[in-house]
């Protein structure tokens, strides 16, 4: 969804970014979004509340909801395919092999 939506908007991103190179992948404040969705996503409390507020500080009150909006759906729509078994479809497969194939995520799911 990233790609295309910085591809339709002209914005050029790193998608390497996904998978820890330290830049902002070409997305204003990605690292401090990264960040954030890495401290939601993880157990240190106050991880979470210094990073919450730098995002509040940076990009104000209505950005920070919309960060943590999508990070919640995007929680909530992969640990629901996970939970129910919903397969990759084939003509999504296809279409991102390459991406991740790049990127390397495809051993992700072997690693757990």
């Amino acid at each position: 969804m990233l790609r295309a939506s910085a591809s339709a908007g002209g914005t050029e991103v790193n998608l390497q970014a996904i998978t820890g190179d330290p830049g902002d992948g070409g997305v204003a404040h990605g690292r401090l979004l990264a960040g954030f969705a890495e401290a939601v996503l993880g157990e240190d409390e106050a991880r979470l509340t210094g990073i919450r507020e730098r995002l509040r500080e940076a990009l104000g009150d209505s950005a920070l909801v919309d960060a943590a909006a999508v990070v919640a759906n995007y929680s909530a729509l992969d640990r629901v395919a996970d939970a129910t078994g919903i397969p990759l479809e084939p003509a999504k497969e296809a279409a991102t092999a390459g991406l991740r194939a790049e990127l390397g995520i495809d051993g992700f799911s072997r690693a757990r």
